[in-house]
C-alpha cells in the first residue's frame, strides 16, 4: 500500500528529510505589509526571509490553505499518488488548519473514485487528519514516526493507533530570544501568555519564559536567566529526558535563524553526542517562516514524546 504524509509548513523538519521522504507540505501564506511569502519550506525563500530579518516584524499576518485548496491538492494529486494519506496539522487551538483539513476530507472521500479510476487505480483511497495538539519542532516528532513506520511496512491502522497514542505524550517547548516581539505577536492574537508585567520584568532582568505546548495548551512553565544560559539549561534537560527514556527514537530541534548559531550554543554538542550514543535520531532544522513570524528571530524550539513529567 502506498502511504503518503502531509504536514503544514509550521512543522519543523530538515529540508533534506522532507524531500527524501516525499513529505507533502501544506503552505501557509505570510503577509508583511506589501510583501507576501508563501511558506512551503523552500530553503531559498526561508534563507532570504531570515537574511532580511523579516522575522522581527510583529505586524505579519498568516493565512493557511483554505478548505478548497486542501481539497484540490488531494483530488488533483494525492488520491492518485497514494492509497492512504496521513495529514498531521498544527495544534487546533492555535490554527484553523485542522478544521480546514477535516472539512475538506469529507468532500475528498466522496469525490475521489472517478479520479482514481481514470488514473487506473481501482482500489479505495483513505486519509486520516490528525491534530498534533502541538507546534513547530514537536510536530516533526510525529511526522518522523509516520515515516519510520511506513519504511518498516506497517499498516495504516497500526500507524494510526501509534500516532494517536503519542499525541497525548507529545511535548513541545519554545525559548524566545526577543520578548518584545513575542509579546507584540501575542497581543495581536489576543494571547495573554506573556503579559505586560512579565514582559517588563523579563526585559529588565534578561529573563526568558520557557513556553510549553502540551495537549493543545501553550503557556510558560519556567523563567530562565540569559538566553545562552537558558538554552544550555534546555539542552541539559533534553539530555536527562533521553536518559530517562523517550517514547520514540526521534528528537526534533529547530532554531529561528542560521543553524551555525545553534551549533555554537553551550550544551548543544553534548546533546548531539548523548543522542548518538543512545540511538536517538536528532533532527535539527531551521524554524519555519510561519513559526518565526510568531515567536521572533533567534527562538529555539524542541519536541519529543515521553511519559508525563514536568520541566526541571
Amino acid at each position: 500500500m502506498r502511504i503518503g504524509l502531509v504536514v503544514d509548513s509550521a512543522c519543523d523538519l530538515p529540508t533534506e528529510y522532507v524531500r527524501d521522504n516525499g513529505i507533502v507540505v501544506l503552505p501557509i501564506t505570510i503577509r508583511l505589509g506589501n510583501q507576501e511569502f508563501v511558506d512551503a519550506r523552500d530553503p531559498d525563500e526561508t534563507q532570504r526571509f531570515y537574511r532580511k530579518h523579516l522575522a522581527n516584524t510583529a505586524e505579519g499576518e498568516t493565512a493557511p490553505y483554505s478548505i478548497e485548496q486542501i481539497k484540490r491538492l488531494f483530488l488533483d494529486r494525492l488520491v492518485i499518488d497514494y492509497d492512504f494519506v496521513f495529514c498531521l496539522t498544527l495544534a487546533s487551538s492555535r490554527s484553523p488548519i485542522f478544521d480546514h483539513a477535516t472539512r475538506a476530507s469529507f468532500s475528498i472521500l466522496s469525490e475521489y473514485k472517478p479520479i482514481r479510476q481514470a488514473a487506473g487505480h481501482t482500489g479505495p483511497f483513505a486519509l486520516r487528519v490528525v491534530d498534533t495538539q502541538n507546534l513547530f519542532a514537536a510536530q516533526g516528532v510525529l511526522a518522523a514516526e509516520v515515516v519510520r513506520m511506513t519504511r518498516e511496512g506497517a499498516s495504516p491502522n497500526r500507524i494510526r493507533e501509534r500516532v494517536e497514542s503519542l499525541v497525548p505524550n507529545l511535548y513541545g517547548y519554545m525559548l524566545p530570544s526577543n520578548l518584545y516581539h513575542l509579546r507584540a505577536r501575542a497581543a495581536k492574537k489576543g494571547d495573554k501568555s506573556v503579559g505586560w508585567l512579565q514582559y517588563a520584568l523579563g526585559s529588565a532582568l534578561d529573563i526568558k519564559p520557557l513556553i510549553r505546548g502540551f495537549r493543545n495548551e501553550t503557556g510558560p512553565v519556567a523563567k530562565l536567566r540569559h538566553y545562552e544560559d537558558a538554552a544550555a539549561t534546555c539542552f541539559d534537560f533534553l539530555i536527562r529526558r533521553i536518559k530517562f527514556g523517550l517514547m520514540t527514537r526521534t528528537l526534533c530541534v529547530s532554531y529561528a535563524g542560521d543553524l551555525t548559531q545553534l551549533y555554537k550554543m553551550p550544551g548543544y554538542v553534548e546533546l548531539q553526542n548523548v543522542a548518538t550514543r543512545s540511538g536517538i535520531e536528532l533532527l535539527t532544522s531551521v524554524m519555519s517562516i510561519t513559526g518565526a513570524i510568531n515567536v521572533g528571530e533567534g527562538a529555539l524550539a524542541f519536541g519529543y514524546c515521553a511519559a508525563p513529567h514536568e520541566f526541571g
